[in-house]
C-alpha cells in the first residue's frame, strides 16, 4: 500500500485528487493509497448533514477565512484545520475482506492505538462512529464507497484551534465537547510524530506493508 504524505493543503485540491485516485484505483492503475495531510480551515457537510449545524454566520466564517463544502461522504458537519491530521485511505475493500462497518472500526482501532503510543487512553462508543478520550471527541470519521473503493476517511485532532469547533455542532452531536492531543497531554505536540505512529498502526491493523510515494510517481 502506498502512502502520500502532504503538507497544508486547500480542501478543494485534495477533494479533486481523491476523485482522480478513486477512478485510478477502480481501473487498477494505482495500488491502495493513504493520503496524510493537514487542511487549511474548512467546514464540510456530509450528504445527510444538516446545514443548520453550522452555527457561525456567513460573516463570521468569512472573517475566520473558513470555507464550506457540501460533500458526498457520510456523516454530518465536520471542521478541518491546521494542527489536525487528516487521513484519506483510497482502497479496494474487497481486497482486504472488509465490509464498510468492519472498515470503519478498523480505522477507529488505528487511531486508538496511535493515541495509546502518546499515553492517551482512547475508546470508541457503541453506535457512534468516532474516537473519544473520556467524554470528549478527539477524532471524527466519515467515508464513502464507490464501486468498492473507499475515499474520505478520518481527522485526528493533534493541536488544532479548538475554538473553531464552537462554530459547528460537531458531527451533529449536540452534547459533545471536542478535545485534542495537545489539550489532553498538556503540552505542545506536532503532527509529524503522530503521522509516523499512525502509518505504523495502519500497516499493522490492515496487515499491509506501506511504501511512501509522491504525486509525480502516481499515474494520474
Amino acid at each position: 500500500m502506498l502512502v502520500l504524505n502532504l503538507g497544508m493543503e486547500p480542501y478543494d485540491r485534495i477533494w479533486e485528487l481523491q476523485h482522480r485516485l478513486v477512478k485510478a484505483r477502480q481501473e487498477n492503475r494505482v495500488d491502495d493509497i493513504l493520503l496524510l495531510l493537514e487542511h487549511e480551515a474548512v467546514i464540510t457537510v456530509g450528504r445527510g448533514g444538516d446545514p443548520s449545524h453550522i452555527l457561525a454566520s456567513a460573516h463570521q466564517l468569512q472573517k475566520a477565512s473558513i470555507q464550506v463544502y457540501r460533500i458526498e461522504r457520510g456523516g454530518d458537519v465536520t471542521y478541518h484545520g491546521p494542527g489536525q491530521l487528516v487521513g484519506y485511505p483510497i482502497l479496494y475493500l474487497e481486497a482486504h475482506r472488509l465490509g464498510i462497518s468492519d472498515y470503519m472500526h478498523a480505522l477507529e482501532r488505528i487511531l486508538i492505538r496511535t493515541l495509546s503510543d502518546f499515553g492517551l487512553a482512547a475508546h470508541r462508543r457503541s453506535g457512534i462512529i468516532g474516537v473519544w478520550v473520556g467524554e470528549h471527541k478527539i477524532a471524527a470519521l466519515g467515508a464513502r464507497v464507490q464501486r468498492g473503493v473507499t475515499y474520505h476517511g478520518f481527522a485526528l485532532n493533534v493541536a488544532p484551534n479548538l475554538a473553531h469547533f464552537e462554530l459547528i455542532v460537531p458531527c451533529g452531536l449536540t452534547d459533545v465537547q471536542v478535545t485534542s492531543m495537545e489539550q489532553e497531554l498538556g503540552r505542545p505536540i506536532s503532527t509529524q510524530p503522530v503521522r509516523e505512529r499512525l502509518m505504523w498502526h495502519f500497516g499493522q491493523v490492515l496487515a499491509v506493508p506501506l511504501q511512501e510515494t509522491s504525486l509525480t510517481e502516481l499515474p494520474l
